[in-house]
């Protein structure tokens, strides 16, 4: 296929974003009607593409249509293409005032009772014009989802397997280790040693089986010959585990690099108590075939400096 004969001078970024809004939509006329045009003239430049690449983009349906194997390829690198022409946009903003701009990042639940915090409050105290929109989410999602769809620019949070792949590009920044962790007027707050099989019967919140303490409890107590511990309280939700927290009768696993930065703020204590849990990987993942914003590189920088205390903790 030429692409000067057949795409270069054919293949239109309009027809290309109509394409992209009838596939967001479901419909033709949905998307007529969100991008203010008429319902033939989005007909019509998907049938320019279609006939340009001579493929079929479109499935027609009863219920709308859906794209076909050839649109989804088309629609995959053609966010690519957007993302690319948004993130030169931002660039030409960024060079003409370097202390403006927005980016967009993922991070986990812990990141964004962590890390994160402190890193958007260092930059925006020097650069107050800066916007980060931050999406939060499991790391799976975080990585297989929002990032390979350009709907975020990097993520920071537990790497999870395959820790990178041909298509991403991770840096770890430190090894975290979770901590067994209690409300400060909670009964177990003012010892100053525990066993494990002690809190076998205490009521606790962890989070769901595929998070990394929600994951290993069972293990952990198992590893000692002792049953699993009582759960009431399954979530991701680090609010929710907080409220249980501070009725001073609930336990959770919480990793270190929370407590770092929150636990004076969120009035817990770490109880001594020792979990055979091997830390897991925290980091930074981006997309190899996209080059980071100066906004993002920013935010990188910050990152490596706020973790570095984390990278051998006590």
């Amino acid at each position: 296929m030429q692409w000067d004969e057949r795409i270069g001078r054919r293949l239109k970024l309009r027809d290309l974003h109509i394409l992209m809004s009838v596939a967001q939509c479901g419909t033709m006329g949905k998307a007529a009607a969100q991008l203010a045009i008429s319902q033939p003239a989005v007909s019509k430049a998907i049938s320019e593409i279609e006939h340009t690449l001579k493929v079929r983009l479109l499935d027609r349906t009863a219920h709308g249509v859906e794209p076909t194997l050839y649109g989804r390829s088309l629609l995959k690198w053609g966010n690519a293409v957007f993302d690319d022409l948004r993130q030169s946009i931002k660039e030409i903003e960024h060079l003409s005032d370097p202390t403006v701009g927005e980016l967009r990042i993922g991070c986990t639940e812990p990141m964004a009772w962590g890390i994160v915090p402190v890193v958007i409050d260092r930059l925006t105290r020097k650069y107050p014009k800066l916007i980060f929109n931050v999406k939060q989410a499991d790391p799976v999602t975080l990585r297989d989802r929002e990032l390979r769809e350009r709907n975020i620019e990097l993520l920071i949070g537990r790497m999870v397997e395959p820790i990178s792949d041909d298509e991403i590009q991770v840096e770890i920044l430190f090894e975290e280790k979770p901590f067994v962790v209690a409300g400060l007027r909670n009964r177990w707050a003012r010892r100053r040693k525990i066993e494990l099989s002690e809190l076998v019967d205490e009521p606790w919140s962890v989070g769901p089986p595929d998070s990394f303490a929600g994951s290993l409890i069972a293990d952990v107590f198992r590893a000692k010959g002792l049953p699993p511990p009582r759960i009431n309280s399954v979530t991701y939700s680090i609010p929710l585990h907080h409220a249980l927290l501070a009725k001073d009768r609930f336990l959770s696993i919480l990793p270190g690099s929370l407590l770092r930065f929150s636990a004076d703020r969120m009035l817990l204590k770490v109880l001594p108590v020792k979990l055979p849990i091997r830390p897991g990987p925290i980091g930074i993942a981006i997309l190899k075939s996209r080059t980071l914003s100066p906004i993002a590189q920013l935010f990188v920088d910050c990152v490596r400096e706020v973790a570095k205390p984390l990278m051998n903790p006590r």
